[in-house]
């Protein structure tokens, strides 16, 4: 039988081994549970920051999505309507945080691509509208001077005043449409359409005049020195040009106002200086006109606005392809002054005033008294080679024989005894005074010509060349009606009558 102390031994051992062996696993469950903790610090760490990088790429999402839709809604409309009206800003990024970024560049890429397609296809189908402008203004062109003619035609076939008056009158609107297709088809890049000889700068500037309403309010001041001219191939494109600006001055001001043009002539060339007392240009709109006055090869139809203005687009696209200039700027005056430049090398010639006379309807130039050309620049008993064009409308007139006065009714052949020999001693005039040379008598079937001679007090009203302007359109059609009346007597005398002399005389 074991005794009590053995027994408390082996009970205190036992005791202590579970004691060390508790301990033991109490210190590896503490291990195990503080890398447990561990894990789960990191475990919640690491799902933290997956939560905040989800919740970042979920914002930069709807942010890229917010500046897709901005790019659509938004970019590409002022886009479009920046390319058509280059003032208008385009909006940027919804997000200034992607500025730089792969996605501003991928945006970018998009605007640059999208305007270089609009761009291509809205000059493609300007393109294509000019070309079939082109073609119908050239066909209407042709069929409107055909009318013109047929008009000219008929105002020298019929002598009724009534039947003239409205013959003018129809002549008059022809060449308002003529104007307008004209223009319309130089800024769509057709030839102005006509072909004309070397012209006076005075003669083109009238000629351009008469093509426009309210042309009675045009006052034209010559200050050329020398008889200037313009080399045939730039006529018509300069009095295009010169029609449009003095359009433009006419209609931006009050019809009670006038216009006054004044050429003047430099060592380089010869300017056509134009001014109004409208209502002006702002900064803006001059600086939009100099861009159209440019030329510039690129110029859409759409630029010309709603309705379309083709004055200065028509005027640039002559510019750039003649080589003279044109420049506008505010008139000291309070309106705006156009001045046309025409270089001389190209474009000027000087004519022989002698072999071919200036229009009467043209200013005469104010020249210093005795100068080398005073003769031609006073009204005088020297035969006048030029009359009047056809018509008002007439683009520019063309010089050919007639009676000096030909804006008044042409009074019956004189008597032998009233009119002068051709030998006799011409009428006082300066020393510069050269007679007229004789004319030889009339072939066979060729109307007699006659020149009148005016007392010299006649002659003193009309040393202001700008009387002309102030007739109203009823008395200049009433002038040229008799002036047709007086043309058919003249026809029947010469058919009816022997052959006269040079002075109108019948031979003795």
């Amino acid at each position: 039988m074991t005794s009590i102390p053995q027994a408390l031994l082996w009970c205190l051992s036992a005791g202590t081994a579970a004691a060390v062996v508790l301990a033991a696993l109490l210190v590896r469950v503490r291990k195990e549970r503080a890398g447990l903790r561990t894990r789960l610090a990191a475990a919640e760490e690491h799902n933290s920051a997956t939560l905040h990088s989800n919740t970042e790429l979920s914002a930069r999402l709807r942010a890229t999505e917010a500046e897709i839709r901005h790019l659509a809604e938004a970019r590409l409309p002022d886009l479009t309507l920046a390319l058509a009206h280059p003032h208008v800003p385009v909006r940027g990024l919804l997000d200034k945080r992607f500025g730089g970024s792969p996605t501003d560049e991928a945006l970018a890429a998009v605007l640059t691509q999208v305007s270089e397609a609009i761009t291509k296809e809205r000059t493609r189908v300007d393109a294509a509208a000019q070309s079939t402008l082109r073609g119908a203004t050239t066909t209407i062109q042709a069929l409107l001077y055909q009318v013109q003619t047929s008009l000219q035609t008929m105002q020298h076939t019929y002598d009724d005043p009534q039947i003239a008056q409205d013959l003018l009158n129809a002549d008059f609107l022809n060449e308002q449409a003529l104007r307008r297709v004209q223009a319309t088809g130089v800024v769509c890049g057709a030839w102005p359409g006509l072909t004309r000889e070397d012209s006076y700068l005075a003669e083109l500037v009238v000629g351009a005049t008469s093509r426009l309403r309210g042309y009675e309010r045009v006052q034209v001041s010559n200050q050329l020195r020398d008889p200037v001219a313009v080399v045939a191939r730039a006529v018509e494109p300069i009095a295009i040009t010169v029609t449009e600006l003095l359009a433009n001055a006419l209609h931006h001001s009050h019809r009670e106002l006038p216009v006054t043009v004044t050429l003047q002539q430099g060592n380089r060339g010869a300017s056509v200086i134009i001014d109004d007392y409208g209502v002006g240009m702002h900064d803006d709109e001059i600086k939009h006109a100099m861009e159209l006055l440019a030329g510039a090869d690129s110029m859409l139809l759409t630029q010309l606005g709603d309705p379309p203005r083709s004055g200065f687009a028509a005027a640039g696209q002559l510019v750039r392809q003649y080589g003279f200039g044109v420049h506008v700027e505010p008139s000291p005056y309070g309106g705006v002054r156009a001045v046309v430049y025409i270089p001389g090398d190209p474009l000027l010639t000087v004519l022989d005033e002698g072999a071919r006379p200036i229009s009467v309807m043209a200013p005469m130039p104010h020249r210093a008294p005795g100068g080398p050309r005073d003769r031609v620049a006073m009204p005088s008993a020297l035969p006048t080679g030029a009359s009047a064009p056809a018509t008002p409308a007439a683009a520019v007139p063309t010089p050919r024989p007639a009676p000096a006065e030909s804006f008044a009714a042409p009074e019956p052949y004189p008597a032998p005894a009233q009119s002068a020999p051709a030998h006799a001693a011409p009428a006082p005039a300066p020393a510069e005074y050269v007679a007229p040379e004789p004319e030889q008598p009339p072939a066979e079937g060729e109307l007699p010509r006659r020149r009148r001679r005016r007392p010299t007090s006649e002659q003193q009203p009309e040393s202001n060349p700008d009387t002309i302007n102030l007739r109203s359109p009823e008395e200049t059609g009433s002038r040229w009606a008799a002036l047709q009346r007086g043309t058919e007597s003249g026809r029947a005398a010469a058919q009816s009558e022997p052959p006269r002399s040079p002075e109108g005389n019948a031979q003795s």
